[in-house]
C-alpha cells in the first residue's frame, strides 16, 4: 500500500497547529540504555564531580554521505562555511528552510575526501536525504536510523557504537586506557586514541560543562570497549548515565535539542514535503505547550534565537542565504535560561492532591518535556515575548529550569512569567491529562547554565545566549 505524503496529511488535517498538537505520538524515548544504573540524581552529580560514560549509540540517526559531489551538497544545504573544513575538525551541521528557518543540526565528520558522516536527529537527515536523491549530485548514502523505542524481543543492531567519557576526571581515564597522554586535540577536532587494543576516532566535545571525549567504532566492537571503558574508569570514579539523566545534560550545557523543523509551509518547502511520507518524523511529531497559533510558522526559529548567528556565513551559496540577508541578527531573540521559582514549581507538584481536574500538569523529573517540539509561553505584564522549549531539573544546581528563547530585550535576571499547561484542560496527546493551566515565575539566567560550560567553552553556539 502507498504511504500518503506529509503534503496529503497536511491537506487532510486543514490545521497544520491543531493537528501536531494533538498528536498521538506519545512520549519521545530515550532507546535501549538503562534507564537509571544506580539514580538520577547521583548520575547527574557524576559528571559534574568524577567522570561519566555515555552511552549515545541508540537514539540518533546516522547518514554517511559519499561522492564526488558530497561536498558541493552539503555546503549548498548549511548555513555554515566549508572553507577550512578538514579531517581533523568536527562540524556542528544547521541547515535552513528557503524562509531562513531552521530544520535542524546535526554533528557532522568528514571522514575522507568525498566521504562525510552525520549524527543526530532526523529533520536534518531527512533533508539532506532529500536532496540527495532527488538533486542533481553524484553522491550516494547510508542510513542508519535510530533504534526502536520500544524493541521488545527483537535484537538491535547499529553501524556504530558511540560514546563519550565526560567530566573532571575524564582526562585522567582517557590517558590510562590510551596508555599515555593523548596528543593534543582542540575542542570541536577530530583525533585518534587506543583503548582496548584498538585505534578509535576520539572527538573532543563536551555536553554538560566539562572536558570530554567522544569515540566511536563497529558497533560488534561496542561491548569490549564499554567494558574496558568501565574497567579503568571504576578506579576514578566514572558513572554510567541512564536514559532520564542523560537528556538533562542539555540544561547545563545549552543546546535546544527539538526546535519545530521548519518544513510545514512555503511553495519553495512543497515538493519536500510530497517527498516526506505520513511516518516521517515530520508527520507524527507533536507541538506542546501553551503557547498557541494558528499560523504553523509563529513556531519557526532564525538560527539567531537558537545562538546559531556567528555560523550564518555569506561567503558560499545555500539555501536560506537571500531570506537570511535581510535578517538583522540584532533584532532576533536570543537563547537564555529561565530559572523557574522553587515556591511554584512545588505548588504544582501540590495540586496532585487537589480534586481530579483541578490539578496542574503534571511535571515530570528529572526532565519534564511531553511532546515532540516544546513551547509554553513566556510573559511579562502579560504580554508574549518568548518560549520555553526545554525543561526539566538539574540536581547540581537544585534548581528546575528550562532552555528557550526571548526578544531582544529581555536581559539577564529579568524576571518573567511562564504559562504551564494547555489551554481548554489539555490537547489529545497521550502524554497530557486533564489540567488547569498555572502561572510560575521564571528568572533570566546565562547559557549555559553551568559556569563551567560558559567559562571554558570556545566562544560560540552554546554562549551566544550570554
Amino acid at each position: 500500500m502507498t504511504k500518503k505524503s506529509l503534503e496529503e496529511v497536511l491537506q487532510s488535517a486543514g490545521n497544520t497547529v491543531e493537528m501536531l498538537r494533538n498528536s498521538e505520538i506519545g512520549a519521545y524515548v530515550y532507546p535501549v540504555v538503562a534507564s537509571e544504573f544506580t539514580n538520577w540524581r547521583d548520575e547527574q552529580r557524576a559528571w559534574r564531580e568524577t567522570a561519566v560514560l555515555y552511552d549515545q549509540s541508540h537514539h540518533m540517526a546516522e547518514l554517511t554521505l559519499e561522492g564526488p559531489d558530497a561536498f558541493d551538497l552539503l555546503s549548498y544545504l548549511a548555513i555554515n562555511s566549508f572553507a577550512d573544513f578538514d579531517m581533523t575538525k568536527a562540524k556542528h551541521f544547521v541547515p535552513c528552510s528557503y524562509g531562513g528557518h531552521v530544520i535542524g543540526d546535526v554533528i557532522m565528520f568528514r571522514e575522507a575526501e568525498d566521504r562525510f558522516n552525520m549524527v543526530g536527529r532526523a529533520p536534518t537527515v531527512n533533508w539532506v536525504q532529500y536532496h540527495a536523491e532527488t538533486g542533481d549530485y553524484d553522491v550516494s548514502y547510508e542510513r542508519d536510523d535510530r533504534s526502536p523505542s520500544r524493541p521488545g524481543r527483537h535484537g538491535v543492531v547499529r553501524r556504530h557504537y558511540r560514546y563519550q567519557i565526560q567530566g573532571p576526571n575524564a582526562k585522567a581515564i582517557i590517558e590510562e586506557l590510551n596508555g599515555g597522554p593523548l596528543a593534543d586535540i582542540k575542542f570541536f577536532r577530530v583525533g585518534t586514541m587506543n583503548v582496548a587494543g584498538r585505534q578509535v576516532p576520539a572527538f573532543h566535545h563536551g555536553m554538560a560543562g566539562e572536558p570530554g571525549i567522544e569515540l566511536w567504532g563497529p558497533y560488534e566492537e561496542g561491548d569490549d570497549i564499554k567494558d574496558e571503558i568501565l574497567r579503568v574508569g571504576a578506579n576514578h570514579g566514572l558513572a554510567q548515565v541512564g536514559a532520564r539523566a542523560y537528556s538533562t545534560n542539555t540544561l547545563e550545557s545549552g543546546w535546544i535539542p527539538s526546535p519545530l523543523p521548519a518544513v510545514y509551509s512555503g511553495d519553495e518547502m512543497k515538493p519536500y514535503r510530497e517527498w516526506l511520507t505520513e511516518d516521517s518524523y515530520e508527520a507524527s511529531g507533536s507541538i506542546g505547550g501553551s503557547f498557541v497559533s494558528d499560523n504553523i510558522e509563529d513556531y519557526y526559529l532564525t538560527p539567531h534565537a537558537l545562538g546559531y548567528s556567528f555560523y550564518v556565513k555569506f561567503d558560499h551559496d545555500f539555501i536560506g542565504r537571500e531570506a537570511l540577508e535581510g535578517v538583522d541578527a540584532e533584532s532576533q531573540r536570543h537563547k537564555v535560561t529561565f530559572e523557574w521559582n522553587p515556591d511554584d514549581v512545588t505548588r504544582v507538584w501540590n495540586s496532585m492532591f487537589n480534586p481530579p481536574g483541578e490539578n496542574f500538569k503534571y511535571l515530570d523529573m528529572p526532565q519534564a518535556n511531553y511532546t515532540s517540539a516544546t513551547y509554553d509561553n513566556v510573559t511579562r505584564d502579560g504580554k508574549h515575548v518568548g518560549f520555553s522549549m526545554f525543561s526539566g531539573y538539574t540536581f547540581n544546581d537544585r534548581a528546575f529550569v528550562s532552555l528557550g528563547v526571548v526578544d531582544p530585550d529581555i536581559k539577564v535576571g529579568d524576571e518573567l512569567t511562564l504559562i504551564w499547561g494547555e489551554e481548554n484542560g489539555g490537547t489529545a496527546k497521550t502524554t497530557v491529562e486533564r489540567h488547569q493551566q498555572t502561572e510560575i515565575r521564571v528568572r533570566v539566567a546565562p547559557t549555559p547554565y553551568s559556569r563551567d560550560a560558559r567559562e571554558s567553552y570556545a566562544t560560540g553556539w552554546r554562549t551566544q545566549g550570554q
